[in-house]
């Protein structure tokens, strides 16, 4: 489409900001002009995709089998913390139930009675380091590819809609306007290709346009990410829709002109969307069309259904990262002192938003192209809410001020060390978790993925530099690339030399990592 350039002079733009005169008139109508003509050419472009896709749907349904459920990975055998022993023979004599003490029972025990050594820091390396060549085997290298969000789709002409009922949607403490008309409630007769064509046909009409901008404008507005917008329509069309199968279609009619990439089936009876990601969810069934995996919007479905495999123009998979901070409402958490037993002056009060932790709680674990590693870093690379920020970011930056990078780090270390309490996923929620890091600040419980994700968030945010996840057999822990030259245990990433940082060796200083560990072979990536 080619599209007129229209260029203004300063004089021009001084003269609509102080002089209103004809001129300002004029322009404002030149540009109403284009965008009406904008918005026809694409509105009729959108006309002719959906009439294409009706046609589809009449006559392009392919059975296909489901694949069994990735399960989530399990560490049978997780690495329970242990404290720091400067003594390398005092370290080897440590038997299991010296261990930092972990409450099965999970009754919290006092940060005060754990066991520390107290060791100032001077800028200089605290010990002559356990070992100073690189102590880690070569390391596989996964990077994290996105999906990048779809773009708004614009220009969607605003109409006019006398019988629109404006819908109101309660979404993890936002409320949502969607302005939907008496035709949205469709309500299928069957399942039947050419009925499910009808009903599509009557949604692609214009009537729907201002749902298209509404829905959009919240998207955008509140920074949802994917899989919160796909949850927003989801409830949506089931409040709007009495009929459950007009309710499915209503949301994949939303979820598709939104610029998604959507699948319709059929199953017993029943109307089902599938969403298409490049994301490999745990534990839910799935179907394999042309190399993408596709989910089922809801419940688990038949071992084999009837799927209309045809893709809509411009359609983009979800991606189950965040790239945003999710803005869901007001609400703060009561206050949690988290402070570190090494610097006495290092405490903060975490405050998180009430309704993110909600939302977290429900959002689905997943890792990209069969990499574990990755279902980690979706976690570690999601931003840290304002709100959280703004109530501990102040103290630490005072604390760390004027420091080195080293003494910098070593002081965020020792507050995640030793500021929470550690549990086992398995004591705690009966299952293998990861948090993201508003639930490890706001959960009383953490283990050793909780710590590294939040630890690589706080040393990114307050000391600007990179930092790796690293992988050993049943133990997450860190490495952190410093511009200055820091002596202990360190592997090369990229070439560039990353220090490791254990989150769980409580009051273990930067390179060091647990003896036990040493030799075990690892993998890391790189965070974003």
């Amino acid at each position: 489409m080619r599209v007129r350039t229209i260029s203004i002079s300063m004089s021009v733009i001084l003269a609509v900001l102080f002089n209103g005169t004809g001129l300002a008139q004029d322009f404002a109508r030149e540009y109403a002009e284009f965008k009406k003509q904008a918005e026809s050419r694409y509105g009729e472009f959108r006309k002719e995709c959906n009439k294409k896709y009706i046609e589809f749907l009449k006559k392009s349904w392919e059975r296909f089998e489901s694949k069994p459920p990735i399960p989530t990975p399990k560490d049978d055998d997780e690495i329970p913390p242990r404290p720091y022993v400067k003594d390398e023979e005092e370290k080897e004599s440590i038997t299991p139930d010296d261990n930092y003490p972990v409450d099965d029972r999970i009754n919290e025990r006092p940060i005060e009675e754990i066991p520390i050594e107290e060791t100032p820091i001077d800028g200089n390396p605290i010990e002559e380091p356990i070992n100073s060549k690189p102590a880690i085997e070569p390391i596989e290298i996964s990077p994290i590819e996105e999906t990048p969000q779809p773009k708004p789709i614009e220009p969607i002409r605003e109409i006019t809609a006398p019988d629109e009922n404006q819908i109101k949607i309660g979404f993890y403490g936002i409320e949502g306007k969607v302005r939907l008309p008496e035709v949205a409630k469709i309500k299928l007769k069957d399942c039947s290709p050419e009925a499910i064509a009808e009903a599509w046909g009557i949604l692609s009409e214009d009537g729907l346009n201002n749902a298209i901008r509404d829905c959009l404008e919240t998207r955008i507005r509140h920074n949802l990410c994917d899989w919160a917008y796909l949850m927003y329509l989801d409830r949506l069309g089931r409040q709007y829709c009495d009929d459950p199968n007009g309710a499915t279609l209503l949301t994949a009619f939303l979820y598709c002109q939104s610029g998604y990439q959507m699948r319709l089936a059929t199953d017993t009876g029943k109307l089902v969307m599938l969403y298409g990601t490049r994301h490999q969810q745990y534990d839910k069934r799935y179907y394999s069309i042309n190399g993408l995996n596709f989910y089922p919007l809801g419940r688990d479905l038949s071992s084999s259904i009837r799927i209309c495999n045809t893709p809509f123009t411009g359609e983009t998979p979800m991606s189950l990262a965040i790239d945003k901070e999710q803005l869901l409402g007001d609400g703060m958490s009561e206050p949690r002192t988290i402070k570190s037993t090494r610097f006495r002056d290092l405490s903060v009060e975490s405050r998180v938003p009430e309704n993110l932790i909600k939302f977290y709680n429900d959002f689905p674990s997943s890792q990209l192209d069969g990499n574990q590693l990755t279902r980690w870093a979706i976690y570690a690379n999601t931003p840290l809410a304002q709100s959280t920020k703004e109530a501990i970011y102040p103290i630490i930056k005072r604390e760390v001020e004027g420091l080195t990078q080293l003494q910098a780090v070593e002081k965020i270390l020792n507050l995640v060390q030793t500021g929470l309490t550690y549990g086992y996923d398995s004591n705690v929620w009966g299952h293998d978790r990861a948090f993201f890091s508003e639930e490890t600040l706001f959960y009383p419980y953490s283990d050793c993925e909780d710590r590294a994700i939040l630890f690589s968030r706080l040393v990114r945010d307050l000391i600007g530099i990179d930092v790796a996840l690293v992988y050993y057999p049943n133990h997450l822990a860190t490495a952190v690339c410093f511009d200055e030259d820091v002596a202990g245990d360190a592997m090369k990433i990229d070439g560039r030399k990353f220090t490791i940082c254990d989150p769980t060796y409580i009051g273990a200083p930067v390179g060091t990592q647990m003896p036990s560990l040493r030799h075990e072979k690892t993998q890391a990536i790189l965070l974003r």
